[in-house]
């Protein structure tokens, strides 16, 4: 009777917050164990830990020649991310190990290259990473087992590029059969480039309706998901999100105020991979019943980092500034008017008086000793700051009181 001596094998990877499954990113260290359960004394020749990361693309094309001859065409492509080797098992000098019948572990730890691609999953290629471990025993086949984990690269919206506002506008003539039913223009704006999932973006827009029927306009986020190969490329398109706006009559002209179309869960955008990229973008579209739509696309990067709370007030105080500069460079006039000079305002015989040491007959030994010298250091001593209010009264000769009174 044959049975297997192993009851359990499996890797664990320890996570501080639990995630199912782990969540890592480029530069991060990667610490576990490797579980194995004996039901008997086993002997062992090695157990070796292999942690992969690879994109991979593949797609099919079939075409046809004639009406009877076909052949199909295969594209496939692949970059290495990660690739770690590491034993944690070994026998010496050939001689097998042998471990107890019970439960084993065989802890690991490795530092995940920089560098890496976020985790994902598509129709025509995937980013995927995992840690795999192989039993090798004599005698026997080699027992494998794998744990994968997922790999998040941040991406910081709070950046110069992502902060920017996207703005444009696009034009159309509308044709139904030979007949030319006008020009419908759509002219649309958001804050900025960078947002996260969960977030609204508040769509600014203006849609001028210069045809002769009644025309809707829609908005909406756009994946697209782009795998390359043998320099073909295969795109996927799809919309994750739309806002639907109201009909515009023939001949008017609609404004959005910052219309709110909110961001769902959504993964990451890629665009540092040689053979996948994920990129976003806010679509406008103006439906023409009769005629081909009017679309506007402004682009969207799908970050991990949030914006930071002072992000926002930074450029809401930016734009008051500026406001607030333009108004000051109408109401303050180009050369202000200089204050006047201190000798129209404090007359020769003050000015004698303040610098004059004060008469009074309790001190008038005290006068003629070191203080009066000292007074005397700061006679010529340069005007004070300008006030409308004299620092420097002039002092007023004060009356002995009569004591016989």
């Amino acid at each position: 009777m044959i049975f297997d001596k192993v009851k359990k094998f499996l890797v664990v990877i320890d996570c501080p917050e639990n995630d199912n499954p782990p969540v890592f990113s480029s530069g991060d260290t990667v610490t576990g164990k490797v579980l194995l359960d004996l039901v008997t004394e086993t002997r062992l020749e090695s157990l070796k830990l292999h942690a992969e990361g690879y994109a991979k693309v593949q797609w099919t094309e079939s075409r046809s020649a004639g009406s009877s001859t076909a052949y199909t065409q295969n594209y496939s492509d692949q970059v290495e991310y990660l690739n770690l080797r590491e034993t944690l098992l070994h026998t010496d000098n050939g001689t097998l190990s042998v471990l107890t019948a019970g439960k084993h572990e065989f802890p690991f730890t490795f530092q995940l290259p920089e560098n890496l691609v976020t985790s994902f999953e598509g129709k025509h290629g995937c980013v995927r990473y995992w840690i795999k471990a192989k039993l090798h025993r004599p005698w026997a086949t080699v027992k494998k087992t794998k744990k994968e984990f997922t790999v998040i690269e941040p991406i910081d919206i709070n950046t110069p590029d992502l902060l920017a506002p996207q703005a444009g506008t696009k034009e159309k003539t509308a044709h139904a059969w030979y007949c030319n039913l006008g020009q419908v223009t759509v002219t649309a704006k958001i804050d900025r480039k960078g947002y996260t999932p969960g977030e609204v973006i508040p769509i600014f827009a203006e849609i001028d309706n210069c045809t002769s029927r009644a025309v809707v306009p829609k908005a909406a986020i756009i994946q697209s998901q782009t795998f390359i190969a043998r320099g073909t490329l295969k795109q996927k398109k799809s919309v994750v999100a739309t806002l639907a706006g109201d009909s515009v009559p023939a001949g008017k002209r609609e404004a959005w105020h910052g219309r709110a179309l909110k961001i769902p869960p959504l993964g990451p955008s890629i665009i540092q991979c040689r053979i996948i990229r994920v990129e976003y973008a806010l679509k406008m579209c103006v439906e023409i019943p009769g005629s081909s739509k009017l679309l506007l696309e402004l682009p969207l990067v799908i970050g991990t980092i949030p914006l930071h709370p002072f992000g926002s007030r930074t450029s809401s105080v930016g734009s008051q500034y500026s406001v607030n500069l333009e108004w000051l460079r109408m109401t303050i006039p180009e050369q202000p008017e200089p204050p006047p000079e201190y000798s129209s305002v404090v007359s020769e015989e003050e000015d004698q008086n303040s610098l004059a040491p004060p008469r009074h007959a309790s001190m008038g030994c005290i006068l003629e000793g070191p203080f009066y010298a000292y007074i005397q250091e700061f006679r010529n001593r340069p005007p004070p700051l300008y006030s409308e209010v004299d620092p420097n009264p002039p002092v007023t000769e004060i009356r002995p009181r009569c004591m016989t009174c």
